[in-house]
């Protein structure tokens, strides 16, 4: 059972699989640093800790952002969108935020480059 708040939990829309998105941004860049999963659990330890944590789809787990690689995201903002299918979460990342060790996890594939 989950510790998050109930009226927090009413309000989101869920995958079949019990997740929600999670859009994780730079506070003071804006800049996008990776997508991930959350469930109720993972939510409410990130609410109530401060420190991102994720719900891994592949392991079946919960996983706390940095606790082996030590790139470790420190929350400041938790916001959920409109239709209550994502949350934004603003963090302050230490080192690379994708599991390759790039700063992000979009840096690697551009599919349509920036016109100057």
């Amino acid at each position: 059972m989950s510790g998050l708040d109930p009226a927090i939990a009413a309000r989101l829309k869920r995958t079949a699989d019990g997740l929600v998105a999670a859009v994780v941004q730079q506070r003071g860049t804006g800049e996008v640093l990776m997508m991930a999963w959350m469930d109720d659990e993972a939510l409410h330890r990130t609410l109530t800790t401060r420190r991102g944590t994720y719900y891994s789809r592949s392991r079946r787990q919960l996983w706390l952002k940095g606790e082996t690689s030590g790139h470790v995201q420190r929350v400041h903002e938790v916001r959920l969108d409109c239709d209550g299918d994502t949350v934004l979460v603003v963090v302050d990342q230490v080192d690379g935020a994708c599991h390759t060790g790039d700063r992000t996890c979009f840096d690697a594939d551009p599919l349509l480059a920036a016109e100057v």
